[in-house]
């Protein structure tokens, strides 16, 4: 069986979200089960492209609107990823610094075009074609429905929603710049009285899956708009909980961390990489240590993260640390908060550092994940890998992998997301830090089992319900 993921992010080349990591890894983990999985991505002017060599395997044109672009399909000479990566290049579209900005409609549809421009004139033809997001949601429509990919039209695609919220709309006066198809199916992309990527790929895919149970559950209540559409089309709709990669998530072999650590040594390695987050942030390492890891939006909650923040720390004697970006209102306002609480319990960078995401984990020893949303979230199966307390909202994935310690479970949860819960929450935690149970569930949670074999072997059983001859 050969299936080809075709997505807009994959860890380690391109990441700006959750999306990149599961790309990272699935493939990978398929790969082990003997089947061939490989990604089809953009071709990105970044440091992963700048920095390793490519050979090109295809070359042609298309056309949008009226205007021609030339593409290619490149791969890497020497790749250690575990899976083939296709990259689709197409210049004067494409090759940017960035994966996403407001209006990526022409930038997306000339990938997807392109990419099944390439699959389709190749002399074996994948078994399974998978897609993520809104961003390749129209690739369903096209195996479907367009003239020029009818080889195509059998082949199963599968679709999976990374995330509801965003749906890449555009208006129909932008039709034609899909490959022709028979006017009469139109209705097939519309939703609402535009045209909606994911929309049409939940109604032209042959399975919809999303990224946990739960929020399977929860977008036939609140999928921005396609409730309806979900809920009718339920049949075809499943939750598969998200896995991590433990190749890279990994306390024991994380060659990012300060010290590495497993069970036995957790207490000792979690205060070394404390330690060091201590003195590079100005700290108190005596206090319990919260940190939050993300975007710095409002799904996340992090519109709140002023006023959580502040009223948790008058009442509580802990320290937080942030890593994020995201809405500048709200970077301006934690970053005010650092001249408020300047005696050493309160800090935060705003960017992005990969390797110093991996000390937080190592280091904390609570994550704060007060989401509004969150499908399935992996931030919070790194800190139980990393033996560190997640707090979280019930809801998604964070519901399906959290569960609370008053229960007979392992975290902080809450379920609502307002200053007065996440500070309680936020209490709670403090007072559990000082327990003798603390330390033991922080060794306990480290062998909790979030690897992707088992979601790995339940896309397989997804792709075999399709076609049992594969």
């Amino acid at each position: 069986m050969t299936i080809t993921h075709i997505s807009a992010e994959c860890y380690p080349i391109a990441k700006v979200g959750g999306l990149a990591d599961v790309l990272g890894a699935l493939p990978k983990y398929q790969n082990e089960l003997g089947v061939t999985a490989q990604v089809v991505m953009p071709f990105y002017n970044n440091k992963f492209t700048k920095s390793h060599n490519f050979k090109p395997i295809y070359n042609d044109t298309i056309q949008l609107d009226e205007t021609d672009y030339d593409f290619r399909i490149l791969t890497l000479k020497d790749n250690t990823l575990g899976f083939e990566v296709f990259f689709v290049d197409v210049p004067e579209l494409l090759y940017t610094d960035f994966v996403y900005t407001s209006d990526d409609t022409e930038r997306f549809l000339a990938f997807q075009i392109a990419a099944l421009d390439w699959i389709a004139q190749d002399d074996t033809v994948p078994d399974i074609i998978h897609c993520h997001d809104h961003h390749t949601g129209l690739i369903p429509f096209m195996v479907q429905e367009s003239f020029k990919y009818n080889r195509l039209r059998r082949i199963p695609v599968a679709f999976t929603i990374h995330n509801a919220q965003y749906q890449g709309w555009f208006s129909h006066d932008l039709v034609g710049l899909i490959p022709d198809f028979k006017f009469k199916h139109v209705g097939l992309l519309d939703w609402n009285h535009v045209i909606n990527p994911l929309a049409a790929a939940i109604k032209c895919s042959w399975i919809v899956t999303t990224v946990s149970p739960s929020y399977m559950d929860e977008l036939k209540q609140d999928a921005n708009g396609l409730e309806s559409l979900l809920s009718d089309e339920h049949a075809k709709c499943i939750g598969i909980l998200n896995g991590i990669d433990t190749e890279v998530w990994n306390p024991e072999t994380d060659p990012l961390i300060i010290d590495n650590y497993n069970q036995e040594t957790v207490e000792f390695g979690k205060q070394a990489n404390k330690a060091f987050l201590c003195k590079e942030f100005n700290l108190d390492i005596n206090k319990p240590l919260f940190a939050f890891i993300g975007r710095l939006v409002g799904q996340k909650g992090a519109d709140l993260f002023p006023a959580i923040f502040t009223d948790a720390l008058i009442n509580n004697d802990i320290s937080i640390l942030l890593l994020g970006s995201g809405e500048k209102h709200t970077e301006n306002e934690l970053n005010i908060l650092k001249h408020k609480f300047n005696t050493n319990n309160y800090n935060a960078f705003i960017g992005y550092d990969e390797k110093l995401s991996h000390i937080i984990y190592a280091g904390a020893d609570f994550l704060l994940m007060p989401s509004r949303v969150e499908p399935c979230g992996l931030n919070q199966m790194y800190a139980l890998k990393y033996g560190t307390v997640p707090i979280v909202n019930s809801v998604g994935g964070l519901k399906d992998t959290v569960e609370d310690i008053d229960y007979g479970g392992f975290g902080i949860c809450h379920n609502e997301v307002s200053v007065a819960e996440v500070s309680h929450a936020i209490t709670r935690a403090s007072e559990f830090y000082n327990s003798e149970k603390f330390k033991q569930t922080r060794t306990e949670i480290m062998s909790i089992d979030h690897s992707w074999h088992a979601s790995a072997q339940s896309y397989l059983n997804v792709y075999n319900s399709l076609n049992p001859f594969l």
